[in-house]
């Protein structure tokens, strides 16, 4: 039974505004209906899965739900943090168990799998109720995934004040759905390193918000260092990575892909080719053009320089063989090949590109066509979507197959033109979404540069993913998502800059809009983001303070014109 094949929008009782209270909630749900009914949790309370054969996962994320929901303690954000809420205590009625039921005639299977199905094949609805009586709470879906995004949202739901966990919004009826089926968080690895515990502790966080960020760009090998174990290729590691103890090795990359999917998140992984290769030289000089040549900038986008020799055979089937050994032990039916920045310069006086070119009448252009048909190719073969960024497809115009997707990062007027050519895309545009930048310029001897502006939150937050674009072309949208770009970033600062901001494209790329079908609104929002930021906090993450104390407790007292 699809029970969540169609959605209505569902009255709410503030008209046009959502709840008071409901700042729990983020990523806002597709509908949602509360009362003004104080209700307890019983201390007594449990999960009920009523799922025969229920995966260990799922029985995992019960167990993970039960944690926060008896450890979150996470008062109301309000002056006196929930002692006025006492008053309602003494009458209220108590909440036993959530039962948890997957509608008839849905398959069983673990989040882990459910997670990395290809895109727009996964079932993440749910339908949450919560009634105000003290029975039980009743939590429905088509997957064990979507049982998933539905735990965390029931989860949003509760505060804690002198020992009681409590709501004051009973009853409760929630259905959601995703408004677009790509949600990521990009993270650079190469230009500084993150022990897997970072890693970990950025997918737990991707997770609290309804996993609704539900893919993790890994964007793991860059110019500055190759810290990837490859069986086939160990040299790149060895002399590539930093130190022998900044490598993901190949245990180290299945463990966190593991993690990742019992947490509804797919993990795609990124090797960006034929430019951001320099450090390839160190293993492979003959495959590498313009290696650390000066001055940089002429050469490249950042320090060093150095790109693969892709017109030479030899080169286009050592990238096909690299990322197709790479691509064949990740579940994820998508592979990024990156494919930005590519520097002509470099090519111009390199010896063995001139004399390939030479020889078979090619241009750089029609080089660089066939060693995408061969890198592709090979990914193709084996089930693998490429993904590229927008300069394969607008700069280099490279024959890409019709299921390749493109992702938007130069600017946010790109992505018309990437439609207007049929390219599904992503949006991950610089102007909107990257989190790297406001940091000042990191290049040395250039005391006045700047690495572009900060990207607030809220800015953020005002993306529209359809702007400039025709009805027809809404469905190329896929979803889009933010990322960190690490010259300036690594594990000591991961959290504070990535969180709470990353958040606002997940409620962008899920929600779409309110439940009342107006559109996403940062006044209406930021009560709910200092939410998500104070249980972040709880959770053991340094998530960046969004105002002072004071203007958090006090919803819209702190707003410009206040």
């Amino acid at each position: 039974m699809a029970f969540f094949r169609y959605l209505i929008i569902l009255p709410l009782i503030a008209g046009c505004l959502l709840p008071s209270g409901v700042q729990a909630l983020w990523p806002i749900p597709t509908t949602l209906e509360t009362g003004l009914t104080t209700l307890k949790i019983s201390s007594a309370f449990y999960f009920d899965v009523q799922v025969e054969g229920a995966p260990s996962d799922l029985r995992d994320a019960v167990a993970q739900s039960q944690y926060y929901l008896e450890n979150d303690k996470l008062g109301r954000l309000v002056v006196g943090r929930g002692a006025n809420d006492t008053a309602a205590f003494a009458t209220a009625m108590t909440l036993s168990k959530l039962t948890l039921f997957l509608a008839n005639g849905a398959a069983v299977e673990p989040i882990s799998s459910e997670a990395v199905k290809p895109l727009g094949t996964r079932s993440e609805e749910y339908a949450l109720v919560i009634p105000a009586d003290g029975s039980a709470a009743t939590l429905t879906a088509n997957s064990t995934l979507g049982l998933y995004r539905g735990l965390t949202t029931f989860n949003q739901l509760f505060y804690y004040y002198g020992g009681v966990t409590y709501t004051l919004l009973a009853p409760i009826s929630i259905k959601d759905t995703p408004a677009y089926p790509f949600r990521g968080l990009g993270l650079d690895t190469s230009r500084h390193y993150y022990p897997v515990s970072d890693i970990q502790r950025t997918l737990d966080a991707m997770s609290w918000v309804k996993a609704s960020i539900n893919t993790f760009h890994w964007h793991i090998t860059d110019s500055q260092s190759f810290p990837l174990e490859v069986a086939q290729y160990p040299e790149l590691a060895i002399k590539g990575a930093y130190s022998p103890q900044e490598v993901y090795t190949a245990s180290d990359v299945q463990y966190i892909v593991q993690y990742a999917a019992a947490r509804g998140i797919d993990v795609m992984m990124e090797i960006d080719t034929p430019g951001h290769t320099a450090i390839m030289a160190a293993a492979y000089p003959e495959y590498v053009a313009c290696f650390e040549a000066s001055p940089w900038a002429f050469f490249s986008g950042e320090p060093p320089a150095g790109q693969l020799r892709f017109a030479l055979p030899e080169v286009a089937n050592f990238t096909a063989s690299l990322l197709t050994n790479i691509a064949k032990t990740l579940p994820s039916h998508y592979f990024s090949t990156g494919g930005d920045e590519i520097n002509k310069n470099c090519y111009t006086n390199d010896h063995p590109t001139q004399q390939q070119l030479k020889r078979t009448g090619m241009t750089l252009n029609g080089a660089l066509d066939t060693f995408t048909q061969i890198t592709h190719g090979a990914l193709i073969a084996q089930g693998k979507t490429p993904v590229v960024w927008e300069e394969m497809a607008l700069d280099w115009n490279v024959t890409l197959s019709n299921e390749t997707i493109v992702m938007v990062w130069i600017s946010s007027a790109d992505a018309a033109a990437l439609v207007e050519k049929g390219f599904r895309i992503i949006q991950a545009p610089s102007d909107y979404f990257y989190l790297d930048t406001g940091a000042g310029e990191w290049l040395g001897d250039n005391p006045t540069g700047s690495s572009g502006p900060f990207r607030t939150w809220s800015e953020a937050y005002t993306f529209d993913p359809l702007a400039n674009l025709t009805e027809a072309q809404y469905e190329l949208v896929f979803g889009g998502e933010q990322i960190l770009w690490s010259e300036q970033s690594g594990p000591q600062n991961v959290d504070p800059i990535v969180w709470p901001r990353a958040a606002s494209s997940a409620e962008i790329f899920w929600s779409g809009k309110q439940p009342t079908g107006a559109a996403l609104n940062v006044a209406e929002a930021l009560p709910r983001l200092h939410d998500v930021r104070y249980r972040m906090v709880q959770r053991g993450i340094n998530a960046i303070p969004l105002q002072p104390q004071w203007c958090a407790f006090r919803p819209d007292a702190c707003d410009m014109n206040a």
